[in-house]
């Protein structure tokens, strides 16, 4: 793999590494995706458990965001190493960053058990909706442990240039999750206490995969026990990395909680309820973003510290392209067909007449989202944590946040969902234009002789 990664044709390299992880997004997008799919449609009490298990998105996606601090924090500096030559330091990297995340769990686990009730009231939740939101989470969490090692050592797999084996494991868990849903909600009579044990089963199956592989013979580097004292110099340089993929995850809870009291604030539970199935289709149709950055990361990482610019440049330059057709793509169908989308997790009329004004008006710029995640996701690649951490703020606390505080009060509720194509556009704009001044300079040491594509 490590001469492919050299020499290989770019394009069919990334293709080859980025459809598995599509599918692997894919698949794992379906883990709370399906849930939602089937508490929507639950007789009676549907809409409101929907909007129940909205309200916990906050939480779930700050567990997530500390297997991205360690997980793609570690991941990218184990593929500039590989590309050095230096196996000894990758397998640093992977053993330091299993006990992190480890220790990580433990402290998630016991916080947000003890703090669950009062942080969903905070994040949105009325009378009506908590019970829901609260089952829901407490189930969840007892997880946690699972959810940071699948998530946060599956990038470790995808660096070595394993993108089938990473699939397999979001295939194995969802495959779970899939089998597991209806049995446990409606089956067993569980509802959002069901689902939230399918999730958490699903990923305690995927983690188990990933340790299997780690610890085992066929990887190219290994979780070693040596390894897991704490290497602070090490650790630092994880974070260092991994922050700005926790701040682009932490702070999306922030923006959830914004939006969710906001909606509340101006609406109603509906609206929140509209939120849920709107951050449901986001995820789906950002997919191939997230898979096609992700199979360019250990390209872009490996040549970076092989001092081989040219085949970087190249490779930013598929992974853009591709990305910005896919946004386009995806945008057209939000907006030509909201009431298709919708229906996936709803039949409720009420329900349904809200949430397609606010897809439309919600999703318009979708389009330019391509630029933002794979040129963000270049910096990642390349070790520059604190260009991708800037880019991950502007968007997020500088624009979204405040606009979904200030547009509501003079645009009513409508404000909120106005609040991110303005975001999104001017991110992505700005985000293009640092890059265009930067690259040169992030290569000012020149760039090795180019090789057969």
């Amino acid at each position: 793999m490590d001469k492919e990664f050299a020499e290989g044709n770019l394009l069919k390299l990334l293709i080859k590494l980025s459809i598995p992880a599509i599918v692997a997004q894919l698949i794992n997008a379906l883990y709370n995706i399906v849930d939602r799919m089937y508490l929507g449609h639950i007789p009676e009490e549907g809409t409101l458990a929907l909007t129940g298990v909205g309200l916990t998105f906050p939480i779930i996606l700050l567990v997530s965001a500390f297997s991205a601090l360690i997980g793609m924090g570690g991941a990218p500096l184990t593929s500039i190493a590989l590309g050095k030559g230096d196996r000894r330091e990758a397998e640093k990297l992977l053993g330091n960053s299993f006990v992190t995340l480890v220790g990580i769990s433990v402290i998630l686990t016991s916080v947000f058990l003890i703090f669950k009730r009062p942080l969903l009231y905070q994040f949105g939740a009325s009378d009506d909706t908590i019970g829901y939101a609260e089952s829901y989470l407490t189930i969840y969490l007892i997880g946690t442990l699972f959810v940071q090692l699948s998530l946060g050592l599956n990038n470790f797999i995808n660096a070595q240039g394993f993108a089938k084996t990473g699939m397999l494991t979001v295939l194995i868990g969802a495959v779970t999750n899939i089998v597991l849903d209806p049995i446990l909600i409606f089956g067993f009579r569980m509802g959002v206490q069901g689902a939230a044990l399918a999730t958490i089963l699903s990923q305690f199956v995927s983690a188990l995969w990933v340790l299997k592989f780690l610890f085992g013979k066929k990887t190219g580097i290994r979780i070693r026990t040596k390894y897991f004292k704490v290497d602070f110099r090490l650790l630092g340089k994880i974070t260092a990395l991994g922050m700005a993929p926790f701040i682009m995850q932490s702070t999306e809870s922030l923006v959830q909680i914004t939006l969710n009291t906001n909606l509340r604030l101006y609406g109603s539970d509906l609206y929140v309820g509209a939120m849920t199935i709107l951050s449901s289709t986001i995820q789906i149709f950002t997919l191939p973003l997230q898979g096609f950055t992700q199979g360019a990361q250990p390209i872009i990482g490996y040549n970076f510290g092989a001092k081989n610019y040219d085949r970087v440049k190249k490779t930013v330059k598929y992974s853009f392209t591709l990305c910005m057709t896919a946004s386009v793509l995806a945008c057209l169908l939000i907006e030509l067909f909201p009431r298709v989308i919708i229906r996936i997790f709803s039949s409720d009329p009420a329900l349904m007449d809200i949430a397609v004004v606010s897809m439309r008006i919600f999703m318009i710029g979708t389009f330019l989202m391509g630029a933002q995640v794979s040129l963000q996701n270049a910096f990642i690649a390349m070790g520059r944590a604190k260009t991708a951490i800037c880019m991950a703020l502007l968007r997020k606390i500088v624009l979204l946040i405040p606009l979904a505080i200030l547009l509501p009060k003079f645009l009513g509720v409508d404000g909120v969902f106005i609040a991110e194509p303005i975001s999104d556009i001017t991110a992505a704009l700005t985000t293009t234009t640092v890059f265009l001044l930067s690259i040169g300079r992030i290569c000012r040491d020149g760039s090795a002789p180019e090789k057969q594509q």
